[in-house]
């Protein structure tokens, strides 16, 4: 119903892909707020096709001809599980009036300088490793994919080609609300932004990065205001020597020493590439939208690095925790489980029964209800094993599953089930099959054959 607030979370695989229609005061449709949190997938690009293909025949025309009204793109980071379904081609039909993305994202952003140094340096490492193929760990090769897909064109179209008239897209930060952006709502809608931080180097990155960061690069690169070059001589000359090019065949050195030297440049490009994956991911733009006195939080990938200390390479939920905590004392009615439902992406003791400020944060927005009641949150995970072994953690998902309305188990549809990686999923998920789990899209997938989980608010 047009009247109804729907959050639909479309089944793209491992990836992001979230429908939210916020309806107007008249209840038409045409007169409703339509928004996209994220397109992306590390599955096939085939079930980002398809969704985008239903997601217009939910939207209104637009004043272009032939083409469908979207009336907001949120960008929460720069991962392909989240903007791999930016391709041009994709989007031809739609019209989209505003594209939000992270402040971190924005490549003159004076407070994440650092960050975007960081990100040069793990590009040419990952350059660099990509060269010795089937020499690298599973792992390596895993890190070298990451800097492989093709986000450039994917950004080049979020911020060139998606708004008509050569407008740019706003990068958002923390403390906004729609109404600082110029967009109107039902007045009894509000989106708040939570994530990230303006002041993004000195929250996220942290002063032991940094120092490391500068230890590469050198003292000259790292005070520019510019962005890092690995290829330039610095006043210490590191640069080259911590991110090398890749090292020819063995000729005038011994095996073991060619095998030490990879093993060097092996990690320290781990070390910069994890760095950067972390960086991206608490860059995620996390937004809390209200409506009618229900708190919906959508939260990207952002991640939880233990309590919150100035200085530290903080994660987005403890950040979060000290700077918006009057947003986050709450109880939510809604939750987008984060990074697919990995371990790290969602504030919990880890099942250790410890008190942590994580525990405080999951209990403060989903939590345990009391003797004799039910829960009455919403959570959805948009998740498919098969590419981390990690994603998505089936205790997690088991402790998620006490706090929200709508749990189920899966273990009878699954009774055929061929994962595609088995190892990992018997370590990680099989002995939660039989419990209550939140709603997710692969499993609902295999139930119902459905493109979507929908969830709905009057």
């Amino acid at each position: 119903m047009a009247n109804e607030l729907l959050i639909r979370v479309y089944d793209v695989g491992l990836g992001d892909c979230i429908y939210v229609r916020i309806p107007a005061v008249s209840g038409d449709n045409n007169d409703a707020f339509h928004m996209l949190i994220d397109c992306g997938t590390w599955s096939s690009e085939s079930l980002l096709e398809t969704a985008l293909k239903q997601l217009a025949s939910e939207l209104p025309a637009a004043t272009d001809a032939g083409k469908k009204r979207l009336d907001l793109v949120v960008v929460t980071h720069e991962h392909k599980d989240h903007i791999a379904g930016f391709d041009p081609a994709l989007w031809e039909k739609f019209a989209v009036s505003n594209v939000w993305m992270n402040c971190a994202m924005n490549p003159k952003h004076p407070e994440a300088g650092k960050t975007r140094k960081v990100r040069k340096v793990a590009e040419k490492a990952m350059a660099s490793l990509a060269s010795l193929g089937s020499a690298l760990s599973p792992r390596l090769s895993e890190l070298v994919s990451v800097f492989e897909i093709g986000n450039a064109g994917a950004m080049n179209t979020l911020r060139h080609a998606l708004l008509a008239g050569d407008r740019e897209p706003t990068y958002v930060h923390a403390g906004q609300t729609h109404k600082d952006h110029g967009i109107e709502l039902h007045p009894n809608a509000t989106i708040h932004i939570l994530a990230p931080e303006f002041d993004f180097d000195r929250f996220y990155l942290g002063k032991v990065a940094q120092t490391n960061l500068k230890g590469v690069i050198g003292a000259d690169a790292f005070a520019a205001k510019g962005e890092a070059d690995p290829d330039s001589k610095t006043d210490t000359d590191t640069a080259s020597a911590a991110v090398p090019d890749p090292p020819p065949e063995p000729k005038n050195i011994s095996q073991a020493a060619f095998r030490a030297l990879r093993a060097r440049m092996q990690s320290n490009a781990m070390a910069f590439a994890d760095l950067d994956g972390k960086l991206k991911n608490n860059s995620s733009v996390v937004l809390l939208l209200e409506w009618k006195g229900k708190r919906l939080l959508f939260i990207g990938d952002a991640e939880w690095h233990g309590a919150f200390k100035e200085g530290k390479m903080n994660g987005s939920w403890n950040v979060m925790w000290k700077e918006r905590n009057e947003l986050l004392t709450q109880p939510v009615d809604f939750l987008k489980i984060g990074h697919h439902g990995s371990e790290n992406a969602t504030p919990w003791d880890m099942g250790s029964g410890t008190v942590t400020e994580e525990a405080k944060i999951l209990e403060a927005i989903l939590p345990l209800p009391k003797a004799g009641n039910k829960p009455t949150a919403r959570a959805v995970v948009s998740t498919e094993r098969g590419k981390y072994r990690t994603i998505p953690r089936g205790q997690l998902l088991k402790e998620i599953a006490r706090r929200v309305d709508g749990a189920t188990s899966y273990a009878d549809d699954l009774r055929n089930y061929q994962p595609k990686d088995v190892a990992d999923f018997l370590a990680y998920e099989r002995e939660w099959l039989t419990e209550l789990q939140p709603p997710r899209t692969d499993f609902e997938r295999i139930r119902n054959n459905n493109g979507f989980i929908d969830v709905t608010f009057d």
